[in-house]
């Protein structure tokens, strides 16, 4: 991952670097609880429509299906972390092509949500012949987060993680829409109905009765 910087924390500037990889861990206790690694419901999906929200009209869409986290700090050492993204990938009847590449994001925040550090990534997804959906985990390691004291846990942050989404997309989700599937060109079948019983016919004429 690239070098990023984070904002100022509790009257430090604090320097939150994604590096290579993490330090060889040793057998001390973590001084405290990781952050907590999640998705935002805005971003943990992505939809490519190619007209109204049909299915028909569905492109490639990708959704989070899970986050693990994984973290180490003791003494005064920063947090350091890594985490494993779950991603289902699908591919639709609009789709172009059997590869696309989805862009997703990955960020530190305070607990209140604001950004300390954000950087984008990318993963690319190739769709094998008659497969309409790829599972795949994606790993980010070298997550550091540096603590202005040694009071400062991993309760204050949180690592969010979700899709990098165009102003239309965001708002598809927002909006809490789901792309509805088509049935007989959207008409509906009428149910069969019932055969009609025979009409009855004319009253038979009365008889005399006999004398």
């Amino acid at each position: 991952m690239k070098s990023i910087q984070a904002a100022g924390l509790v009257a430090s500037v604090l320097a939150l670097g994604l590096a290579p990889g993490c330090k060889q861990l040793d057998t001390r206790p973590n001084v405290g609880p990781c952050p907590v690694a999640a998705t935002l419901y805005d971003a943990s999906r992505v939809v490519e429509l190619k007209g109204i929200a049909r299915h028909e009209n569905v492109g490639f869409t990708g959704s989070v299906e899970g986050i693990r986290a994984f973290c180490r700090y003791v003494g005064k050492d920063p947090i350091e972390m890594e985490i494993e993204i779950s991603f289902a990938f699908g591919k639709g009847p609009k789709a172009d092509g059997n590869s696309h590449a989805y862009p997703y994001f990955v960020a530190v925040t305070r607990r209140d949500r604001s950004i300390l550090a954000k950087d984008v990534h990318s993963v690319n997804v190739q769709f094998p012949a008659g497969a309409a959906r790829v599972d795949l985990k994606e790993k980010v390691e070298g997550i550091v987060i540096p603590r202005a004291t040694e009071t400062i846990s991993g309760t204050n942050f949180e690592v969010l993680v979700g899709f990098d989404l165009t102003a239309e997309q965001l708002a598809y989700n927002r909006s809490g829409q789901r792309f509805t599937f088509n049935v007989d060109n959207g008409k509906v079948p009428a149910p069969a109905a019932s055969p009609s019983p025979a009409p009855a016919g004319p009253p038979a004429a009365a008889q005399p009765a006999p004398k």
